[in-house]
């Protein structure tokens, strides 16, 4: 499978005339991200093939040094793209366990509290016997096991830093960074060189703003006929609570303070898990016109309304992180192909801002591009774009979905958080 190859660096302080060995991988679908969505496609790939008794060379690229540790767990999952994927995964002893059994939405005033009654709400947004309360980083290592059972290669611990272009303007695979050099890109005496991986068609599952994937939509201009992408910055935390403060099951969403102190839009959970485990977290959405707000310091105001510190006073804090969101919806996903490759889950933006879910979403996503994938493997030469997948996706329940909640974005932003959701 791996060959040595002279290349050249090129956009770095090492000279661009001098070739360096880089060890070349060949394969025939590469994924660039082993989170639900990337690991999704590797699985159904790997399961349409072996059902078709043809032998696939599928790899997963994931920078962490194992799969799930770049993701702070504390999810709602949605099982819908899981029955389709593993319809048995139950049996499989997938760490899907705590269904929803209570939630209540919150208007919040600095000290005080609101419940919007249920039939105020959203039916998108109910979770009760309906949703899953999970540990994303433990069904991503799930995944990543039954995606191996299939005979995925799933190499962890390198990141991908660079597109490999043909010289036909086709994408050809990934380069992963670089080992040893100094801080002014020059190799030390511990330089490694990055792996060359090419593959037929490479997949970008990176998430929201992925570098590979900000290059490859700007290199095609992919985003040139959609709206713009909106974006949301979430900080969450896992805590152990007392006992006596955790209700299994149970989801609180909160909306108003502290972000609209500010008007600033934006909402806060706390999600109580098994084993006296809560997760809470804060998303601002990066529209506020306030140069001073710091999302940081509006989420440990938010952890000491009342609601909240009563839950944590006498916890400890566990694990802690943040990470971007998309929020564009519908309106402003990219042309979801390119020549060589393909945008898969948050890499693209499929995220349903209504439901505040995009596990199902991205896990749907993935499973259509698997479809697209092993049909154009097929031929003896396969296209050079996969025009197929996006014709799929135009025809999915997946679009369906995120057609229906279109207009959530644009109401959260002209109307703001409490009117905007009600629309």
């Amino acid at each position: 499978m791996a060959a040595f190859v002279q290349m050249t660096v090129q956009g770095s302080a090492l000279s661009a005339s001098s070739p360096i060995e880089r060890e070349r991988m060949d394969f025939d679908v590469l994924i660039v991200g082993a989170g639900p969505a990337g690991l999704a496609t590797a699985c159904r790939l790997a399961q349409l093939a072996q059902d078709a008794g043809r032998e696939l060379n599928i790899a997963v690229l994931e920078k962490g040094a194992e799969v799930g540790a770049h993701i702070v767990s504390g999810a709602l999952l949605e099982s819908s793209a899981l029955d389709a994927l593993f319809p048995d995964w139950r049996e499989r002893g997938a760490p899907v366990e705590l269904q929803v059994q209570s939630e209540d939405v919150l208007y919040l005033t600095a000290q005080r509290k609101l419940r919007i009654p249920d039939f105020l709400v959203p039916s998108d947004l109910h979770n009760a016997q309906r949703s899953y309360l999970i540990s994303l980083g433990n069904l991503c290592r799930w995944l990543a096991q039954q995606a191996e059972a299939l005979g995925v290669n799933v190499l962890t611990g390198f990141a991908g830093s660079k597109l490999l272009f043909t010289a036909t303007n086709q994408v050809e695979g990934v380069q992963t960074g670089d080992l040893g050099l100094h801080r002014d890109g020059t190799p030390g005496a511990n330089f490694t060189p990055g792996y060359a991986l090419h593959a037929a068609y490479t997949v970008l599952a990176e998430g929201c703003r992925g570098q590979l994937g900000k290059e490859v939509i700007a290199h095609y201009g992919l985003d040139a006929a959609c709206g713009p992408q909106h974006y949301a910055l979430g900080i969450k935390e896992i805590w152990e609570v007392a006992p006596a403060q955790a209700r299994p099951g149970h989801v609180l969403h909160t909306l108003g303070w502290p972000l609209s102190e500010h008007g600033a839009s934006g909402g806060g959970f706390l999600y109580h898990q098994g084993g006296n485990k809560v997760a809470v977290g804060l998303f601002t959405d990066l529209n506020y016109a306030n140069p001073w707000l710091s999302p940081y310091e509006e989420f440990q105001r938010y952890k000491q309304h009342p609601v909240l510190a009563t839950i944590l006073r006498g916890g400890k804090r566990l694990s802690y992180g943040a990470r971007a969101s998309v929020k564009g919806g519908l309106q402003a996903l990219p042309k979801l192909y390119f020549p060589g490759g393909i945008l898969v889950g948050d890499a693209a933006g499929f995220l349903n801002t209504l439901k505040l879910k995009g596990v199902h979403t991205a896990m749907h996503s993935g499973l259509l591009a698997a479809e697209a994938l092993f049909a154009a493997l097929q031929h003896e030469s396969p296209p050079r774009e996969l025009v197929a997948y996006q014709e799929a996706f135009a025809a999915s329940a997946l679009r369906t979905e995120l057609h229906k909640t279109r207009n959530v974005g644009p109401a959260l932003h002209k109307l703001g958080t409490l009117c905007g959701a009600a629309f």
